[in-house]
């Protein structure tokens, strides 16, 4: 058994002996609304948004993308579970602004060992073999994260699954402070029609 598993195990069972009315809690979140944010792991959620358990949705993806899953993920959210509302949120020093689709396939075609951030971006370290596979997979990278959330707002915004009267939100969180900051224009984009 690895470190790491008997470190979650065991951690599982602290907090599950605390339980107490958690198992209470309505499927539904009791809050109304979903996030949809990265899953760098200098991101907390529950922290910079002030959650609780069962207040809302999170939606975890590499750069917090409004990718067909995602959309899946919000569409069930509110058709199926009542939220009425919608956040983005990206953050600052994303590992997705170091790479491009074409350099991600062009690393995994060489090798599956895990590369190395450098000046110059993601570089792959690893020797053979590799997986043209990556080649299928649209990897949503960006160069500009304030962009990026505008794009994720709009695609949201305007998914034909998606009621008109949902707001959905756009911020950046700067991982050195700790702040939310509301990226300028995505008021516009995502207020409810």
């Amino acid at each position: 058994m690895s470190k790491i598993l008997v470190e979650v195990l065991e951690a599982n069972a602290r907090y599950s002996a605390n339980f107490t009315d958690k198992g209470k809690l309505a499927m539904p979140p009791a809050r109304r609304f979903a996030i949809l944010t990265c899953m760098d792991a200098r991101l907390d959620p529950a922290k910079f948004a002030g959650l609780a358990e069962g207040d809302a949705h999170v939606i975890r993806n590499a750069g917090g993308r409004a990718s067909d899953d995602a959309i899946r993920s919000l569409v069930i959210s509110y058709k199926l579970l009542g939220t009425r509302e919608f956040f983005v949120v990206h953050h600052t020093e994303c590992g997705m602004l170091y790479f491009t689709n074409e350099k991600m396939r062009e690393m995994l075609a060489s090798s599956l060992e895990t590369a190395q951030l450098t000046a110059q971006g993601f570089q792959d370290v690893g020797h053979g073999p590799g997986s043209p596979e990556g080649n299928y997979i649209e990897w949503l990278t960006f160069k500009d994260a304030n962009q990026a959330v505008l794009d994720d707002v709009a695609r949201i915004k305007t998914h034909p699954l998606i009621p008109k009267t949902i707001p959905v939100h756009g911020y950046i969180y700067d991982v050195k402070t700790g702040k939310l900051a509301e990226v300028e224009g995505a008021k516009a984009l995502g207020a409810a029609g």
